[in-house]
């Protein structure tokens, strides 16, 4: 298993749409292994393979306290939706900040999962909000979309002032 680097926000990277799996391999099975590896080390409750640069529909989440729930989610597609809750999102990709965001609450959706087997599943609360948040991931987007353009630009000159910071600081 290795650590993956994160792609950090306003990375242009992160705007691709990702492609399907078209085979469930090793290939497959070690990036799941090295997401949950990234993920938990970040440490986060989901991950997208586009947030690691590569462009596939496959993300991993466990939100669960113990790190003990682990879900694998390859080709995920939402078929049902219900109900709007309202929770402060983060993102690995967009470090140190947090905003409001709505989503809904209960979803439905059909996946392949690590042994190739297509299965459906259903989610409520939390679960149901970072796997939509990562799916948003797949098709290019964050959840800094859901804020104003002022709050997402104020975001993005932040980010860009501490990565500098950051980099000088290491050449120092």
């Amino acid at each position: 298993m290795a650590k993956l680097s994160i792609l950090e926000f306003p990375d242009p990277r992160l705007r691709s749409k990702a492609l399907p799996v078209t085979i469930v391999n090793d290939e497959i099975r070690t990036l799941i292994d090295d997401l949950f590896e990234t993920m938990y080390a970040a440490p986060g409750i989901g991950l997208a393979a586009s947030q690691v640069d590569v462009h596939k529909r496959l993300l991993v989440a466990d939100v669960s306290a113990e790190q003990n729930e682990p879900y694998a989610l390859i080709n995920p597609v939402i078929t049902e939706k219900d109900g709007v809750i309202v929770t402060e999102e983060g993102c690995l990709s967009v470090p140190g900040y947090y905003e409001e965001v709505e989503r809904a609450e209960h979803i439905r959706l059909r996946f392949t999962n690590r042994d190739g087997d297509e299965l459906e599943m259903e989610a409520a609360g939390l679960l149901a909000v970072c796997i939509q948040h990562e799916i948003d991931h797949l098709d290019g987007k964050l959840f800094v979309d859901y804020l104003s353009e002022a709050k997402r630009q104020r975001i993005r000159k932040r980010l860009i002032k501490e990565r500098r910071h950051k980099v000088a600081s290491a050449v120092a």
